[in-house]
């Protein structure tokens, strides 16, 4: 039997090389800064332009990784070797695994300081068997290697988003890329955990969708693909479960936020005020105060919350 001939756009896609950022002048600039700043300009400031750089760590974050890991290592073997093969893999033992080496490196950059304890991690590791038991039976409904193809998993986007601003470098990584040849269509996922899933204010979330959104742009532009040909997708995968145990919700919610031309116009402009109000053309950051956007959920989650040095929560 004749092996299938690898699509251009996967070749391209693999072969691409992303070049180094020089950061002796150039800023890298991230979707977690973009997010950031649309929240509050004045938070975005203090962790990214003066230096009060606080790294948080979460079991929610530890967790999220490990399960990133397991779904992304099955994937790869499931279209690049074979189902089979992929069924295999012992995910449970694999999770496990990824969820210990997680919480040490977690705890080492947390200052060799404990963010957990053995009952949460208990809940969550069981949590995570939960879901993997379930993609196990039900991952079919979400996968197909009919026409698919895996372009690539953690794919990097590096690009300058505005021309006018040569310095500032955009850095990301996809979860997920899959061809459909069928169609000549690409598909972008992203994995997201979730306690319960996402409810109307996630989903209407319009800088949350635009994570996608932009990433569907930036693939364009980077691979030369069409972006009309671009699908992008959330696959919420949820640690704990609503309604009767007899009859649960499945583990995984799939989120398809629109992205036609005027979404794909909103999110490019709200990026592009973003790099003009925290940078200068030659790459410096703005050294002007930055807006404080004082709430209830912004300042209670803020790093900088007991220093009134660095915040006064914008209340006069």
């Amino acid at each position: 039997m004749a092996k299938k001939k690898i699509p251009s756009i996967i070749k391209e896609v693999q072969k691409h090389t992303p070049p180094d950022v020089d950061y002796r002048f150039q800023k890298q600039i991230s979707f977690s800064q973009f997010s950031m700043f649309e929240s509050c300009p004045h938070k975005w400031a203090l962790q990214y332009r003066d230096g009060h750089y606080t790294s948080e760590v979460s079991i929610h974050m530890t967790f999220g990784t490990a399960i990133h890991t397991v779904l992304q290592d099955y994937l790869t073997t499931f279209y690049n070797v074979s189902k089979t093969a992929a069924d295999q893999i012992d995910l449970e033992f694999q999770f496990e695994e990824k969820l210990r080496e997680g919480y040490r490196t977690d705890y080492e950059r947390n200052n060799k300081t404990h963010f957990s304890d053995s009952e949460q991690l208990r809940e969550f590791y069981e949590d995570g068997l939960g879901i993997l038991s379930w993609f196990k039976k039900n991952k079919g409904k979400y996968f197909s290697k009919r026409g698919w193809w895996l372009v690539g998993i953690e794919v990097p986007i590096l690009l300058n988003p505005n021309p006018l601003y040569k310095n500032i470098i955009y850095k990301g990584f996809l979860d997920v890329v899959l061809y459909d040849e069928n169609t000549n269509t690409i598909k972008i996922i992203d994995i997201k955990t979730s306690t319960r899933g996402w409810k109307d204010k996630e989903k209407t979330d319009e800088v949350k969708n635009m994570q996608l959104i932009l990433y569907k742009k930036f693939f364009a532009e980077q691979f030369g693909f069409p972006v009309d040909n671009i699908n992008i997708e959330y696959f919420i995968v949820k640690r704990k479960l609503h309604g009767n145990p007899d009859f649960p919700d499945p583990r995984v919610q799939i989120h398809v936020p629109s992205s036609g031309k005027i979404k794909l116009n909103k999110a490019t402009k709200r990026f592009q005020e973003f790099i003009e109000m925290a940078f200068t053309k030659d790459g410096s950051h703005n050294t002007g105060p930055m807006l404080k956007v004082p709430s209830k959920w912004n300042c209670t989650y803020c790093p900088f919350k007991e220093d009134k040095n660095l915040c006064d929560r914008g209340l006069s």
